[in-house]
């Protein structure tokens, strides 16, 4: 294979809320922590360990206003994307670096607004109807 390939796929729960910026000329930029986690037992212990990674996670436009909409923290989201470092001087002068991922593709798992909404609508599924279908009814679907 002669090529390259820079992709990342992730499923973690948001570390903070989406964080915006806006800049002139219309466009916008989100960012948010993301933490994965890897849970396994040591051998040697018998010990239950988990361990968190966390990501910094990049969203432009459209893509962050969507998210900082529906998104909060504690949420799962699944993302793809591609690994990108950036390079940045500080306050003191000092050269540091970020990686970052930026997102291509994002899916929301579990939002804490999806669930405020799902419990609303389970309430009124569950609510007594005012008309009642008779088991005879033709509109049945078998």
């Amino acid at each position: 294979m002669s090529g390259t390939l820079n992709k990342v796929m992730l499923i973690g729960h948001l570390g903070d809320d989406v964080k915006m910026h806006y800049f002139e000329g219309g466009g916008s930029i989100g960012r948010f922590p993301l933490a994965t986690n890897e849970t396994y037992v040591n051998k040697t212990t018998g010990e239950k360990v988990s361990q968190t990674e966390w990501h910094n996670i990049v969203v432009r436009n459209k893509a962050a206003e969507i998210c900082e909409k529906y998104l909060s923290k504690g949420d799962k989201i699944y993302i793809e994307g591609r690994i990108k470092t950036r390079k940045w001087s500080g306050e003191d002068g000092i050269e540091r670096y970020s990686t970052e991922i930026n997102v291509n593709e994002f899916t929301f798992l579990t939002t804490k607004k999806d669930n405020l909404m799902s419990s609303q609508e389970l309430n009124q599924a569950n609510s007594p109807k005012d008309e009642e279908v008779s088991p005879d009814s033709d509109d049945l679907p078998f």
